[in-house]
């Protein structure tokens, strides 16, 4: 099992624009069309890496707890399906059905979103403020499949709490780990 770390986009960085299908609904949408006026959450997953596999519930609980406080969250699968048909859109849309998804489960056939946010794995995310600029992006805590640390989320909840209070992030932010993108 691959681990690739994130990139770290610099803090401030415009949320870059995109349009995209997303699987669940079967519309398409834009991020203007599913921004958050306090907290956008934008993060890189998909159905196979055990990475993501392993953060499943607590994402869901995350939109739970923050939705409720005006935090969009939204998903995003940039995996090569040609290759990796298992994160193919018809899959992804059964996935978040069986998981449970509040949020939009986007599909970036062409990868270019992903690279506009230089995403390099599975999971990535990416919290952007009221003005969608970076506020935090990074780990979504210091469990990892196989270290027996609990998936608590609390890195990630840290950093929603003190934006949704308008506050910098206080805390280091450490990058995430995970499956590389399935580029084509």
């Amino acid at each position: 099992m691959a681990r690739t770390p994130s990139n770290m986009i610099p803090l401030g960085t415009i949320a870059p624009d995109f349009t995209l299908p997303d699987t669940v609904s079967g519309k398409t949408v834009s991020l203007q069309d599913l921004k958050s006026d306090k907290a956008t959450l934008i993060m890189f997953i998909c159905n196979h890496c055990p990475f993501v596999k392993h953060v499943d519930e607590q994402l869901v609980a995350l939109a739970k707890d923050y939705q409720a406080k005006g935090v969009s969250f939204i998903a995003i699968s940039s995996n090569d399906a040609e290759n990796y048909p298992q994160d193919g859109p018809e899959l992804m849309k059964e996935e978040a059905a069986k998981l449970g998804y509040s949020f939009p489960y986007l599909y970036d056939k062409s990868q270019e979103v992903a690279k506009a946010y230089d995403a390099a794995c599975t999971p990535d995310f990416y919290v952007f403020d009221k003005d969608l600029k970076c506020a935090y992006r990074g780990q979504l805590d210091s469990s990892r499949p196989g270290n027996g640390l609990p998936v608590t989320g609390s890195d990630l909840r840290a950093a929603l709490d003190e934006i949704l209070d308008n506050r910098e992030v206080s805390a280091p932010q450490i990058p995430s780990i995970g499956c590389n993108i399935k580029w084509k």
